[in-house]
């Protein structure tokens, strides 16, 4: 099967850029949906800009039409990730570089084209900008699914030598700063794990961590009061961005008992706690993370801590991974690039006892969330994330149906 001709359009996605370290700064005021205050990260006029994405149509020969959506972050350009990613930058980019190397190209496996894509340079040498490569990978995957007659899942576990599980992976639903009505509407819907949370800076959590104390109390009574499934016992879990480590001075003792505290608030609840510290720089955030999972589990504290911060490419995953720096790492999607890189990653934790969370980001678009699901299903992480946007609705609609889809074909198939 041959590509020939590729489309290109610019998108929205289903949230916005923001500026993260403007906001932990707390140098700003709310004003509706927006923030009144200076940017700090280079590349942003506002401290809350519009999400942008652009959309790939691979044209096959037969005359089907495969698609990705290149996306990136929320927090685009904190943390050592790429710059924002705005449309009518990038789609020259993608035009100069990428174009080139599909149009007229003959379709052979997926993981020998999405390595070559990820690994394209730009003229300064450097890579792609991870959106780039992410909905690339995207068009490619699915485009070699269309040319095998195959789902994507099926693709992957075809050509990465793993066992077809047709069973759906757990869905975890973030919240945004309506964290309350936002947990109502996860619990009515008995979503597998949340809330999330949003404590993105000190304020919301509490000097003492004193308002998240709070909040995990309120959340468990919630979901007494709201479940219809008296057996319904969803996992906590909460980003916190670094500002338990902020509020104990990175402390992994004063940092573990304050959640052994919270663990035996929300028990029976199993409680994770994404990005407890950041400490600025990859190294010492390895090392901090590291701390913190020995002291929990030497005492038996039974909380989860999870890698995300620093920790932006498949190299950086592994080496998490092998220093133990946390139980569990948010393979942010977005921030690897070429999706083979995701499926690896996944793959990895799997055989260094890590758990893998299939991560990403609230401004994604339906399309990047939808394969999202199809390389889950194929890889079997612990958990996805419920994407795009912050409503939890639209995201959980589009993430549930997907998967739900996937797996009522994969259990015909089988028949």
């Amino acid at each position: 099967m041959i590509i020939k001709d590729v489309v290109l359009s610019k998108g929205l996605t289903g949230f916005y850029f923001d500026d993260q370290q403007a906001i932990r700064l707390g140098n700003y005021t709310e004003n509706g949906l927006s923030y009144d205050g200076e940017p700090v990260t280079p590349g942003f006029v506002k401290i809350r800009q519009a999400g942008e994405s652009v959309s790939v149509q691979l044209i096959l020969e037969d005359g089907q039409v495969a698609f990705g959506d290149c996306a990136a972050v929320q927090y685009s350009g904190a943390g050592g990730r790429d710059p924002l990613f705005l449309a009518d930058e990038y789609i020259p980019q993608i035009e100069e570089y990428v174009l080139p190397k599909l149009i007229g190209r003959k379709l052979t496996t997926f993981r020998e084209l999405a390595a070559e894509i990820d690994g394209l340079k730009n003229g300064n040498g450097r890579p792609l900008h991870t959106a780039i490569r992410y909905g690339v990978t995207q068009a490619i995957l699915d485009a070699v699914a269309k040319s095998r007659h195959l789902t994507m899942a099926e693709v992957i576990v075809d050509e990465y030598g793993l066992e077809l599980i047709a069973e759906p992976v757990r869905i975890f639903s973030q919240s945004g700063d309506e964290r309350k009505l936002n947990a109502d509407r996860m619990i009515i819907k008995h979503v597998d794990v949340l809330p999330h949370g949003l404590f993105n800076n000190i304020k919301k959590l509490g000097r003492q961590g004193e308002h998240l104390r709070d909040y995990l109390i309120w959340l468990k009574n919630r979901v007494q009061e709201l479940r219809v499934d008296p057996d319904y016992l969803p996992d906590f879990q909460v980003d916190v961005y670094g500002t338990i480590g902020q509020a104990f001075d990175n402390d992994p003792v004063k940092i573990g008992e304050y959640v052994k505290e919270l663990a035996e608030l929300v028990a029976p609840h199993a409680l994770v706690i994404e990005g407890p510290v950041d400490c600025g720089s990859r190294e010492e955030q390895i090392e901090l993370m590291a701390k913190l999972r020995e002291y929990v589990d030497e005492h038996n504290i039974p909380v989860k801590y999870v890698a995300d911060e620093w920790c932006n490419t498949l190299e950086d995953i592994k080496d998490f991974v092998q220093a133990k720096a946390g139980h569990m790492i948010q393979i942010k999607a977005p921030d690897l690039g070429g999706i083979n890189n995701s499926v690896e990653a996944v793959l990895y934790c799997h055989e260094h006892d890590m758990i893998p969370y299939l991560g990403g980001t609230c401004n994604e678009t339906e399309r990047s969330a939808q394969i999202t699901v199809q390389m889950a299903v194929a890889t079997r992480p612990r958990q996805i994330l419920s994407k795009p946007g912050m409503g939890v609705d639209e995201a959980l609609a589009i993430c549930t149906n997907e998967m739900n889809r996937l797996v009522a074909l994969l259990k015909r198939k089988t028949r």
